[in-house]
């Protein structure tokens, strides 16, 4: 017998538990972003119930129903933000985590200041050089959290990245070290105020290791929801 969503969710926070205890961590201290991407409201309901409040998504239009549905839930968007989606961004998360360049920054921020909030985001580091992903190679972080200083409407509040895919989650420790690094050595830039201290990086496979090279945020989908059959376009 298939296990429900509420048995996923308490398997995935144990686990989180932990790895959280091995890296000398308080689980609380981790937040975990249950990735609603191409589930329909009913799944997210049945994640809701069983006590999630943090989700994340990758398509500002497919979001916007569910996160009408569930308005006290945190709603991170995860997925490339696009320029002309910028707008209905702002009015529906409470995180960005995908900035990859100074202008989306800057466009973030004019429509936050607009709406008279103030936005946490994150940068998105593409740590692997992929092409097919998105993100600021390494060498371009600096540029972009310099950027930030005097921006109204946004706080840089940390870094985010997706690893090279592999099987062995061991694969993704040195990425994941590399990331940490990078936040370490640019948290006191002009840019970061001294705001960075959020690390979202870990997915189903790898969150415990991502958790025990310091992750403050998981974003996890198949472990809780299983596999992705759906989207609205």
């Amino acid at each position: 017998m298939a296990e429900s969503v509420r048995e996923r969710v308490q398997e995935v926070l144990d686990r989180l538990a932990r790895a959280a205890a091995r890296s000398g961590r308080p689980p609380e201290s981790v937040r975990l972003v249950a990735v609603s991407k191409t589930q329909p409201a009913g799944r997210v309901a049945e994640a809701y119930d069983a006590g999630l409040r943090v989700f994340g998504e990758n398509y500002v239009q497919e979001a916007e129903g569910k996160i009408h549905a569930f308005p006290d839930a945190e709603w991170h968007l995860i997925g490339k933000l696009q320029g002309n989606k910028v707008k209905k961004a702002v009015s529906l998360f409470g995180w960005i985590q995908t900035i990859d360049s100074p202008k989306l920054l800057a466009d973030v921020s004019r429509r936050s200041a607009e709406a008279g909030i103030l936005l946490p985001v994150l940068v998105e580091v593409n740590l692997g050089g992929e092409g097919s992903k998105a993100g600021v190679l390494p060498d371009e972080l600096p540029h972009i959290i310099e950027s930030a200083a005097g921006l109204p409407g946004v706080r840089v509040c940390g870094l985010m990245a997706i690893p090279p895919e592999t099987e062995d989650p061991e694969w993704s420790r040195p990425f994941f070290a590399r990331l940490r690094e990078l936040m370490g050595r640019h948290a006191s830039s002009g840019g970061a105020e001294g705001n960075m201290t959020e690390l979202s990086m870990g997915m189903s496979n790898d969150f415990e290791v991502a958790i025990e090279e310091g992750a403050t945020m998981v974003r996890v989908g198949t472990a809780i929801f299983g596999s992705r059959a759906w989207r609205e376009e």
